[in-house]
């Protein structure tokens, strides 16, 4: 935990006198009938130039967040870009997203199969994918991960999903996960992707269009060695595995996704 990570959180999590034994008694009272349906998996995001949490005048707008920093859609967490989050990767998804154009009003139309004839016959057309319906595509790899709370330290789930630029970047890290092997006897065995702790950096890209940042893989930080921990994460794994919980729509669909492929990142 960082000293700009402290400064841009307001703590919160200190229990008021007396009360310790009273919370460990009611522990998870009032939440009985939430189910894992009823939760929304939040994304974390990289601060762009054009980012509305950058903006006062926006509702979205959190306080201390600057260009290339991380940052949770839901708890607002904000991670400093130079320091980078630490995450353990649960599991993998790779969905494909289709919108309207912006000059014809944009909006987003839905997920389609990545077997899909459509999603088969896009054509590349400039910086964007396009479907045979004149739609665009957005290829969207989503990393189910925990990743570390600024605050606490406690680990939370969370999605880190990479598109466009950063799709090379999901390759790349899917790879290096896929390598990690350990050795019993004479036998080898591959570690399986929520027992290891990584460590995720941002890095500030160019081209002709213009400037971004993007995600890139700094490390594998080492082993998960916490018995609970390995556990809350194996679990995780197998909770999105067997579609027992799942991303919430994305409520920056309509009025960001679309418009993030005008930009290249």
């Amino acid at each position: 935990m960082t000293g700009k990570q402290v400064a841009k959180t307001e703590n919160k999590s200190v229990i008021p006198a007396g009360l310790m034994d009273a919370f460990i008694q009611d522990s998870g009272a009032g939440l009985e009938n939430v189910s894992s349906n009823d939760l929304t998996i939040p994304f974390i995001r990289l601060a762009q130039s054009n980012s509305p949490e950058l903006k006062k005048s926006q509702d979205k707008f959190i306080d201390g967040c600057s260009q290339g920093d991380v940052f949770n859609t839901v708890t607002r967490n904000v991670w400093s870009g130079e320091e980078g989050v630490r995450v353990i990767p649960c599991h993998y998804v790779k969905k494909y997203l289709e919108f309207i154009p912006l000059d014809q009003g944009g909006g987003f139309r839905g997920e389609l199969a990545a077997n899909d004839p459509n999603v088969l016959n896009a054509t590349r057309t400039g910086n964007k994918e396009i479907l045979p319906n004149g739609n665009e595509l957005s290829v969207s790899a989503q990393h189910y991960v925990l990743i570390q709370d600024p605050r606490s330290g406690e680990w939370q789930t969370a999605i880190v999903d990479m598109k466009s630029t950063n799709l090379k970047i999901s390759r790349q890290w899917n790879t290096m996960m896929s390598m990690q092997t350990i050795t019993n006897g004479d036998k080898s065995f591959k570690v399986p992707s929520f027992g290891c702790i990584w460590h995720l950096g941002v890095t500030e890209s160019s081209n002709d269009m213009g400037s971004w940042y993007a995600w890139k893989v700094l490390n594998m930080d080492g082993y998960v060695e916490d018995a609970a921990l390995y556990a809350k994460a194996r679990d995780f794994s197998r909770m999105v595995s067997e579609g027992e919980v799942k991303a919430a729509q994305d409520p920056d669909f309509q009025e960001e996704e679309a418009a993030s492929d005008d930009v290249p990142f």
